[in-house]
């Protein structure tokens, strides 16, 4: 369910709270591939279905950086922050990847809003994201996000 805000004050309100728990994305094997081409990334534990499957992972798996990626989809889904008028990326300040994500599976973003900091123009909002793998005990990346909301 996603959580919608007017403006930076309403956003404020929710420092410290669970933003919730997104929809589950499939990791595909075509998604995995078109991230490939886009980064030129084309090891075999990726898009070599068949020796991966012969890998240590037993199949091919996504990309750390496409995993990383999937956050804005799945954070879009949780909070909506309108009465600004641009968001952007500012960077991160943590990421570890636990646990690979084997082609097929399904990830969610469990989201917590640590911080909400001024800057001229408007906030730089922190969030404590975690993506999980359905079915699997370890995540698929732990991180801390910045973006910057301009009012």
């Amino acid at each position: 369910m996603t959580i919608t805000v007017n403006g930076v004050d309403e956003l404020r309100k929710l420092v410290g709270g669970d933003l919730g728990t997104s929809e589950w994305i499939e990791v595909t094997q075509e998604r995995v591939n078109t991230f490939a081409d886009a980064t030129g990334d084309h090891q075999w534990i990726h898009v070599d279905v068949e020796k991966a499957a012969r890998g240590p992972f037993g199949a091919p798996i996504a990309h750390g950086y496409l995993t990383l990626s999937l956050f804005i989809p799945l954070f879009t889904g949780l909070l909506d922050v309108q009465g600004v008028t641009t968001k952007v990326n500012y960077g991160l300040n943590k990421v570890r990847f636990p646990s690979p994500v084997k082609v097929g599976s399904r990830i969610r973003l469990v989201a917590k809003l640590a911080e909400v900091l001024d800057v001229p123009g408007g906030v730089q909002v922190v969030v404590d994201g975690t993506i999980e793998i359905e079915g699997v005990g370890k995540p698929a990346a732990v991180l801390q996000s910045l973006s910057r909301f301009y009012v």
